[in-house]
């Protein structure tokens, strides 16, 4: 496809160094995307349309997220990821192209492996070969990043979840989600571990209704150890929900909105260094917060992702203008940006999209 990113793995790693320093002029010229456009994902549920590609052209989303069912065959996924790609090479630089491809029922991708829901592969050896094939056919049409494997425990057969878990055992969910992400990643595909810090105890899906998770800590924090395998494995996205957890963060702010949950939890207690991303941006739970993408990003959340293109222009909107004015979220902006580089620069490595040079 696209080759040559040459440098961005060592500008990632000297941002990352000083992202918690004085932060770049807001005029800086930068090379690719800026660090606002980096975090922020667009959203497509079909072929894009002009102004999309004018989007990724002008530099306003460093990534995309295909959603939606039955649209992208193999050859559409792939003239799709190559029309993205060749729109975001015009600014020197690749787009992250990520789907929802955790088997069974949810499959963006109908043709590709997984071919088994989760709570039917019956052994980490299937589910790392599960994972491997469906490794090769994102490859094959250019897609990067999976939003798999969910790793939550549910805490009954009720739980909404369903066949989209691995069991309802935390220590077998820990064992298939190192499989999984093994699977994935030594093919070179990002996985994501989700959704941090967990939804086996929800009553309802997020994405329906505001989700308020009311267990004791201490059954919250049993229950990481999943998340905690996955990142043991090196595992480069952990997906945070929109669930609120009062018991973890008396805020009562949903976890993608809780440095709490982010910061001391995620990052501090369990050490995961890579790629936060959000849930969707959508959700009932998220949508009635002011300035959503800018509380996301404030408490540590460096990829947004939206369930709607209209929301996902709101969102970089409203990046560009509460940043003028804010040395702290400019920071946050500079140091999620440095992150999600370093992913591209592994995912080049990997085989991934890379822009020619020059």
């Amino acid at each position: 496809m696209m080759r040559a990113l040459a440098g961005l793995a060592a500008t990632a790693a000297m941002t990352m160094v000083t992202a918690g320093a004085k932060p770049a002029p807001a005029t800086q010229a930068v090379t690719g995307f800026s660090g606002t456009a980096e975090t922020v994902m667009g959203t497509l549920v079909g072929p894009p349309s002009r102004r999309f590609l004018t989007r990724i052209r002008n530099g306003k989303m460093g990534g995309v997220v295909l959603l939606g069912n039955g649209w992208l065959t193999q050859s559409t996924a792939a003239s799709v990821t190559a029309e993205l790609q060749q729109a975001a090479c015009t600014r020197g630089e690749p787009l992250l192209i990520a789907v929802d491809q955790e088997g069974g029922l949810v499959r963006r991708l109908a043709w590709a492996p997984p071919n088994e829901a989760p709570d039917q592969m019956t052994s980490p050896f299937v589910a790392h070969s599960e994972a491997a094939g469906a490794a090769a056919a994102l490859r094959s049409v250019g897609i990067d990043v999976d939003f798999a494997p969910v790793v939550d425990t549910p805490g009954s057969a009720g739980n909404f979840l369903g066949s989209r878990a691995f069991s309802r055992s935390r220590t077998w969910n820990a064992q298939m989600a190192r499989a999984f992400v093994g699977g994935l990643q030594t093919n070179g595909i990002a996985a994501t571990a989700k959704h941090f810090p967990g939804l086996g105890l929800a009553s309802g899906n997020t994405d329906h209704g505001r989700i308020v998770i009311r267990a004791a800590a201490w059954r919250l924090r049993r229950d990481l150890l999943p998340f905690q395998s996955a990142i043991r494995a090196g595992v480069k996205l952990v997906m945070v929900s929109t669930a609120i957890y009062p018991r973890l963060d008396g805020s009562k702010r949903p976890a993608a909105f809780s440095s709490t949950i982010i910061e001391r939890l995620l990052r501090q207690r369990l050490g995961f260094k890579g790629v936060t991303v959000t849930d969707s941006l959508t959700a009932p739970a998220a949508d009635r917060i002011p300035h959503t993408a800018t509380r996301a990003m404030l408490a540590g959340s460096d990829l947004l992702i939206f369930g709607a293109e209209s929301a996902s222009e709101r969102g970089y909107a409203t990046l560009l203008a509460d940043e003028a004015a804010s040395p702290r979220l400019q920071a946050r902006l500079t140091q999620a940006a440095a992150r999600i580089r370093a992913l591209k620069a592994w995912l080049a490595l990997h085989g991934g999209a890379t822009c020619p040079a020059g």
